[in-house]
């Protein structure tokens, strides 16, 4: 029963700690509404790894919120 707890606390963790990516990441783009990033400049400027940083910009892309230019980078979606 205490490892299903520890499990379930953790997948709290994790689920918070994506929720605050996606945060950071919105709210960088609403501060520079101009702002033109690659996968390699938006993963060292947040201070992301790349997996993760790509999913981050992925998720926000379906979610109507940036859009990947044909160059690949992410921008604010009109």
């Amino acid at each position: 029963m205490k490892l299903a707890t520890s499990r379930a606390i953790s997948h709290q963790q994790f689920a918070l700690e994506r929720q605050r990516l996606f945060e950071r990441v919105r709210a960088e783009y609403r501060e520079m509404p101009g702002l033109r990033l690659s996968l390699a400049q938006a993963a060292r400027l947040l201070g992301m790894d790349r997996p993760v940083c790509s999913d981050v910009l992925h998720t926000l892309v379906r979610d109507g919120f940036l859009r990947e230019t044909p160059r690949g980078d992410y921008v604010l979606a009109d």
